[in-house]
């Protein structure tokens, strides 16, 4: 999902050396020891650093992460000997009644437990009792505040073991569903079949992630969280059965086979790959859909013209039942109008296999710069994710314009019907990133957010500048700051913020002052420090696409994250997840003086650089000189691992005119007017 304001572009180039130390006529004349104002600055920097905050012990100190190593997740990072994970597997048969605003459903989950515990009970998530007058998350979010539904409506719920149905024994509480079993579910291998029979009333548009809305042509429905889910029982909690307050979802993975019943008129989009076209389209549909499948170029399906001629359906009455596959998979969703323009093409990846993109859109999205690019922004975001972190693993990807704005499922997102020009590329670059967090990488959206909205956003920034030249890069401005400054400027306002919370913060505590500002820009910044001023490109990247791989279709945890990144890059990373992840530190780095060496240019120079405050970084240091070279050191973290202020010697022979420290503004310094030392003029 994406936040109310698009993120700035975060990406910087990594710096490095330029010019030559010793440049300009040999033999220059000899220069004045450093000057008096200088020397004053330089014991003003100095008296400050006596009272910082750095404390190299602290900064530097061995960290014990939030999850123990063990038999299920190893110390580098990867699922240990022992992971393992249970299963959901889903049958669904729906039916959408625009008359009542209804959906009606029967479902059959097959569950596996492959932990090593019997379970004696099941939990699942019924999210639609978000709408409840009663719901938990009405007195968390005050825009809950509004119309209400009765809920998700539970007809039955049997469990089936071995073709001998029964009913089953549950209780609803808030948005969960428990069912109390009868017999202990076996451990290593124990599978049951639970069967339900439901039915809702669809929200409006206030149901934000699910609802529908009016068209020119008819109403669109975004259907979404459209059925009772299995909640997660993993190794860290046990069964991780959290209410339902808008943080998101931490699902299993299985195969999804669904069945979606709506009138004749309708189209259907949903995610995965539909196996009964011959039933849902015509054969000029059918051809168009062939024609796009070797397609660059967008191929309209089915055009404006023809939303109101009845041909354009192969009956004109009555229903038509539409049918997908997904698989594997952590949920599905789709979408349904009379009023949809689809179109087309084909998407090429690396491995050489490719997919389909498609999207589906009102006639009222159709201005110039509108959803008629929206399948070229797909098919572009989905070929350079998967180049760039792994290969895209469905086989379509669709958008749908309608109600709910910046919402992602699994090969489908849904996105606001007024998106154009960059917002729109935005946006879905944004929720297609998603595949990779949290569709394949499965995080546990519920608690730590940030994971799978930073991490995406991250990916982002990358798109955004590769698509046309960098067309539509950089991003949007931070909210604290926009319009000026680097992000790494940008970020300050939040590390110094003392109600703002860190990021390893369960997502529902994090208030929509700090959601977007924390889960979004500081996690993806954070990841483009590592990247870019950290580990450098090379070690990142073979590192990132490393955990993506050690992790796809499984459930890791903050540490998995950080062993995985420390191990694959080959660093010991605590004094960054420290200071970044599990504190908002701040930086201040100082240029504390500048002398020669002896008093004599010739024989170099010598740096005065303090670190006044708990956070370190990699820093760029930029010489000039006074013959008009200049020189850049990079200055690693681990210059204040035993220190806090440290003396560089410069084999220079010219003297030095100025000093800067990170030039560039790739760094979160809190205080910039000490980055800066001048040699005094006349």
């Amino acid at each position: 999902m994406i936040g109310a304001i698009l993120l700035p572009a975060l990406a910087v180039p990594m710096l490095t050396a330029c010019g030559a130390g010793r440049g300009g006529a040999s033999g220059g004349a000899r220069a004045a020891p450093a000057s008096t104002s200088a020397a004053t600055a330089s014991s003003a920097a100095a008296a400050a650093a006596s009272g910082t905050a750095f404390d190299p012990r602290v900064t530097f100190a061995p960290l014990t992460l939030p999850d123990p190593v063990n038999a299920y997740r190893s110390g580098n990072g990867t699922p240990g000997p022992d992971y393992w994970q249970n299963r959901a597997d889903y049958l669904i048969h729906v039916s959408l009644d625009p008359a009542q605003q209804r959906l009606s459903g029967s479902e059959v989950v097959t569950y596996t437990n492959n932990s090593p515990q019997p379970l004696d009970c099941l939990w699942m998530q019924l999210d639609q009792n978000l709408y409840r007058s009663d719901a938990r998350a009405r007195f968390v979010h005050s825009r809950l505040a509004g119309p209400t539904t009765e809920g998700m409506v539970l007809e039955s719920v049997e469990l089936d073991r071995r073709g001998q149905p029964s009913k089953a024994d549950y209780l609803v509480s808030d948005t969960r569903l428990q069912i109390r079993l009868p017999q202990p579910l076996a451990a290593r291998g124990g599978h049951i079949a639970i069967r339900i029979q439901y039915h809702y009333t669809v929200p409006g548009k206030f149901g934000g992630r699910t609802g529908h809305m009016p068209s020119r042509n008819g109403e669109i429905y975004d259907i979404a969280q459209w059925y009772p889910r299995m909640a997660v029982y993993d190794d860290v909690r046990g069964w991780d059965a959290l209410p339902y307050l808008g943080s998101e979802f931490y699902l299993e993975y299985g195969d999804f086979d669904y069945y979606v019943t709506v009138p004749w008129d309708m189209l259907v989009a949903g995610s995965g790959e539909l196996q009964n076209p011959q039933a849902v389209l015509t054969a000029a549909e059918r051809q168009r859909l062939q024609q796009a499948r070797a397609s660059d170029q967008t191929v309209i399906i089915r055009s404006a013209s023809e939303i109101d001629d009845p041909h354009s359906r192969p009956v004109q009455q009555g229903t038509l039942t539409w049918h997908f596959k997904i698989a594997p998979a952590r949920d599905a969703a789709f979408a349904a109008s009379r009023s949809f323009v689809w179109d087309a093409a084909r998407i090429n990846l690396p491995d050489g296999n490719s997919a389909l993109a498609m999207s589906f859109y009102p006639v009222e999205s159709t201005e110039p710069g509108g959803w008629g690019r929206a399948t070229e922004y797909i098919k572009d975001s989905v070929q350079n994710f998967s180049r760039r972190w792994g290969t895209y693993p469905y086989p379509t990807a669709v958008a749908v314009a309608g109600s709910a704005g910046g919402i992602e499922y699994p090969a489908m997102v849904f996105d606001g019907y007024e998106d154009h020009g960059a917002e729109l590329f935005w946006i879905t670059a944004h929720e297609f990133g998603h595949t990779w967090f949290p569709m394949l990488v499965g995080t546990n959206e519920r608690r730590d957010q940030w994971m799978d909205e930073g991490f995406n956003t991250f990916i982002d920034v990358y798109e955004s500048q590769d698509f046309d030249h960098g067309v539509y890069a950089p991003k949007h401005d931070s909210e604290y700051a926009p319009g000026s400054g680097t992000p790494a400027d940008q970020i300050v306002q939040l590390l110094e913020d003392p109600a703002a919370p860190v990021m390893l913060t369960r997502a529902d505590q994090v208030s929509e002052k700090y959601r977007h500002e924390l889960t979004y820009f500081k996690s993806a910044l954070g990841l483009v420090l590592l990247r870019e001023q950290i580990l450098g490109p090379q070690r990142f990247d073979w590192a990132f696409r490393k955990f993506i791989r050690d992790w796809s279709y499984r459930h890791p945890t903050p540490s998995d994250f950080f062993r995985a990144m420390d191990s694959a890059a080959g660093e010991d990373l605590a004094w960054f997840w420290r200071g970044w992840y599990l504190h908002n530190w701040t930086l201040d780095l100082a240029v504390t003086g500048v002398r020669a060496v002896e008093g004599d240019w010739h024989k170099g120079a010598v740096i005065g650089i303090a670190n006044l405050d708990r956070l370190v970084l990699p820093a760029t240091v930029k010489i000039d000189f006074k013959d008009g070279s200049s020189r850049l050191l990079q200055l690693p973290a681990e210059t204040w691992i035993q220190q806090q202020q440290a003396s560089l010697q410069l084999d220079s022979t010219q003297p030095v005119s100025s000093v800067t420290i990170d030039p560039e503004h790739q760094l979160p310094d809190r205080d910039r007017s000490n980055n800066v030392w001048h040699a005094a003029t006349g």
